[in-house]
């Protein structure tokens, strides 16, 4: 459809690749690590930028990317610095600037930042516990904003034969040892005690592939994550239709880097975005028998899919967002 909107959005995004032993090496570096490994595949936030501009070409919104001459010839403009934060912090933008929602993981490291680039207007996060997380440092200019999902590539295969009850989606990211005995095992003897079959993938070591593959051979998934941030991958799941029993702690943020020396913030959760329709949570080993028993009871009515095609489309998204431009523009005028 053809957006309103007629002057394009400016939006940049670049991963941090710095000279490491002389003077322009990341060229070469570059070049060898393509050669070697292939074409990279792009991470979470680089999935951010890919899927805003997915959204923006079917809201029908018009974009410039990384067009660094345009912008720098256009200082009145805005500047929609999507990430990572040293594209913000190694150039001179005289732009007003809509940051996010590819930052730093807590503003203890830029605590400073709005009194320091007073033309940021707008610091995305993406999800609202992360938002409230951010408030205290930078208030209102703090707003949640998730990125969309592909839910065309994302979608029900109703043709696979479901051979397994669930798939364990692994994304126990610290002291792994520890809740393999303590989460990961007691679950497993759960599922062995109920005569259900499962099979494992672990994040950070499959491809989008094997994920599709592997839903399509499941009933539903068992999602184990600490916390997450938005939750991409379970929410390209929920979009297959495939119903979640999410391991949700609650608590503190874990990440060991911040916590608890010197950031202690709760409360945090592993499905930020989520309703009824999603599937059930538990909080530990000692309540999932329990919500097992209740999730398989109720299984056939979930709804998955119907909550990111009314919450997380790619579509809904991009025009979130333009929304959250356009709140700048008025404010600039």
């Amino acid at each position: 459809m053809q957006n309103a909107l007629l002057k394009p959005l400016n939006l940049f995004y670049a991963e941090p690749d710095p000279d490491r032993w002389f003077k322009y090496d990341r060229y070469p570096r570059r070049l060898i690590r393509r050669l070697v490994r292939g074409k990279e595949k792009p991470g979470g936030v680089a999935t951010i930028a890919i899927n805003l501009m997915k959204g923006f070409d079917k809201i029908g919104a018009p974009y410039r990317f990384n067009d660094y001459k345009y912008i720098q010839k256009h200082p009145e403009e805005i500047a929609c610095i999507i990430g990572k934060p040293h594209l913000l912090f190694e150039r001179k933008w005289e732009n007003p600037v809509i940051l996010g929602a590819g930052i730093f993981p807590h503003p203890v490291e830029c605590p400073e930042l709005l009194v320091n680039y007073p033309n940021v207007k707008r610091v995305l996060v993406p999800g609202e516990w992360m938002r409230k997380m951010f408030e205290p440092f930078y208030g209102d200019k703090a707003v949640a904003w998730p990125v969309g999902i592909d839910t065309e590539y994302w979608s029900p295969n109703l043709n696979e034969a479901k051979t397994f009850d669930f798939l364990i989606y692994d994304k126990v990211r610290w002291e792994h040892d520890r809740y393999e005995t303590e989460l990961i095992n007691p679950i497993t003897a759960q599922l062995q005690k109920l005569n259900l079959s499962y099979q494992f993938i672990r994040y950070g070591s499959y491809s989008h592939q094997e994920l599709v593959a592997k839903l399509q051979q499941s009933k539903s998934v068992i999602f184990l994550c600490e916390h997450e941030t938005q939750g991409l991958a379970y929410q390209q799941i929920l979009a297959t239709d495939t119903p979640i029993l999410a391991w949700d702690r609650g608590g503190y943020w874990q990440d060991p880097y911040y916590y608890p020396n010197k950031v202690k913030y709760q409360s945090v959760s592993s499905v930020p975005y989520w309703d009824e329709r999603c599937g059930m949570k538990f909080a530990g080993a000692e309540d999932f028998e329990e919500q097992l028993k209740s999730f398989l009871a109720v299984h056939d009515k979930f709804k998955p899919r119907d909550y990111v095609l009314e919450n997380l489309t790619l579509e809904i998204c991009a025009s979130k967002y333009l929304e959250i431009y356009r709140e700048v523009e008025r404010e600039l005028a």
